[in-house]
């Protein structure tokens, strides 16, 4: 080809020039095109972030926007793998007890169990009043009343010394009485009880104490738990004592919801055999004033714990509780001035007289 002369060469300068413009142009408005796009999605995340997080305050917990119910998203799990757990409250030692409404046989079982158990813990059992014969075990009977066995059996020996009948404790001036029965409580009412009940077998009975309880509960200050005392303990006849320690263990293991003695009996002997009235009232008697306490049950040191429905009541430590235990069962002497020889034999000691050291 020819040489271009100074004209040819602007015009070619000045298209060159134009399309460097161009494509600057071009590529300039490329980037904004690819800079608007990449803002773009960024934007609507925001705007659909904010939506989400209105819907979730308008929204209850538990439930979705569209009103179905969502299942909790999981624990957010640490560092080391582990999910974060709250700490469950110390578990409360309890004892094993019947699971909601015990049956009929079921309660059987157990309250004749827990008779069994205790005929092994107490089998030198015994009624806990000193006495030789019938009427004196009428007469202490009677005078057992708001008070402990034991003074009684402080306070009988002066008494029967100088009244050994009943024809005698008929005949007696109810002053001299009065100063005998002093220690007792209420001795003026157990003067008048002693000495009305002793002019009626004399009158009534010949001077012998009755064994039937139709007979005894019509004699002044006697009672049905006074009689069955009499009859189990004096003439071999079977009948369960519904004392206040009696009472509050059958309620405490749920043999009975009764608060009357005269239902408390007859629900309890209800449970049992006949032939087996008169020790179970010894055995539970005896855990009530040794172990079963009202104020402060020795639960931790209590053979029956397993069986009964109110341990933790009391004291759940076995240390503690050892401390609790009375009479023989703690190492002190019983309440009887001639116990058995049977409670002797176990490791019993008798109860020491009336002013002794």
């Amino acid at each position: 080809m020819g040489e271009q002369g100074p004209e040819g060469s602007r015009k070619s300068r000045k298209k060159a020039d134009m399309a460097e413009e161009t494509g600057s142009a071009g590529k300039a408005g490329s980037a904004g095109k690819a800079a608007s796009a990449a803002k773009a999605p960024s934007a609507k995340k925001a705007t659909q972030a904010g939506k989400s997080a209105s819907a979730r305050k308008a929204t209850p917990a538990g439930t979705s926007v569209s009103g179905r119910k969502v299942t909790p998203a999981k624990k957010a799990v640490a560092a080391d793998g582990a999910v974060p757990v709250k700490k469950a409250a110390p578990a409360r030692k309890v004892a094993v007890e019947p699971a909601g409404k015990e049956s009929r046989t079921a309660l059987v079982r157990r309250a004749r169990r827990i008779n069994r158990e205790l005929a092994e813990v107490y089998p030198y059992a015994h009624p806990e009043l000193d006495f030789e014969n019938p009427f004196q075990l009428l007469v202490a009977t009677v005078l057992s009343a708001q008070t402990t066995d034991l003074r009684v059996n402080q306070t009988t020996p002066g008494l029967f010394g100088r009244y050994p009948t009943p024809e005698d404790l008929a005949a007696a001036d109810p002053e001299r009485v009065e100063e005998i029965l002093r220690p007792c409580g209420f001795f003026r009412a157990k003067t008048r009880s002693v000495i009305g009940l002793s002019k009626a077998l004399v009158e009534d009975f010949g001077g012998e104490v009755p064994g039937r309880l139709e007979d005894l509960v019509k004699l002044p200050g006697v009672g049905r738990k006074t009689a069955f005392v009499v009859l189990g303990n004096a003439f071999g006849r079977p009948g369960i004592t519904v004392d206040t320690h009696f009472q509050r263990l059958v309620r405490r293991w749920r043999w009975t919801g009764e608060t009357d003695p005269d239902k408390i009996e007859a629900a309890v002997g209800a449970l049992f055999p006949k032939s087996e009235w008169t020790d179970l009232s010894h055995h539970v008697i005896w855990h009530g004033r040794r172990i079963c306490h009202a104020r402060k049950p020795a639960c931790g040191a209590c053979p029956i714990a397993p069986l009964c429905p109110a341990y933790g009541e009391g004291e759940t430590d076995p240390e503690k509780a050892r401390k609790l235990l009375k009479y023989e069962k703690g190492g002190l002497p019983g309440q009887r001035l001639n116990p058995p020889q049977a409670y002797l034999d176990a490791g019993g000691r008798p109860a020491p007289p009336l002013g002794a050291a």
